[in-house]
């Protein structure tokens, strides 16, 4: 899966295309695995409402302040040291098992990208389904 993004803290729901991916998989059961490559992008999970949209980048803050001093923007000077600790924080990657053909999510729960870089990137997620 591909797409661009178009600033920092930018929140995108892809619960919807990996769904599409399972169905039109030959698998009834299995499990989806999700990675990003980069050091700046990451994948989690989350109830994909207006509050939490508004919560979780102000959590990012308080956990990896953006304006602190950061050794990777003393030796690179790109401005994005935040990005690249709070990346490694939540992770680059997810598994998700689904079950004939529907991902077992829970009512409210969403599979998100998250961009953390400081400018719009050109991002993959590969995908692979594995079961039967």
């Amino acid at each position: 899966m591909r797409f661009r993004t178009h600033r920092e803290g930018e929140i995108l729901d892809i619960t919807d295309q990996i769904q599409r991916m399972v169905e039109s998989s030959k698998l009834k059961d299995g499990v989806a695995t999700l990675f990003v490559p980069g050091s700046t992008g990451a994948l989690t999970t989350i109830e994909y409402e207006p509050g939490l949209l508004t919560d979780f980048p102000r959590a990012l803050e308080r956990v990896a302040p953006k304006e602190a001093s950061y050794e990777h923007e003393n030796r690179w000077h790109d401005g994005n040291g935040h990005s690249h600790i709070r990346a490694s924080l939540i992770g680059p990657g997810l598994s998700v098992p689904f079950s004939d053909k529907k991902l077992a999510l829970g009512t409210w729960q969403q599979i998100i990208f998250l961009e953390l870089d400081v400018r719009p990137r050109d991002r993959t997620v590969v995908v692979q389904l594995v079961g039967d």
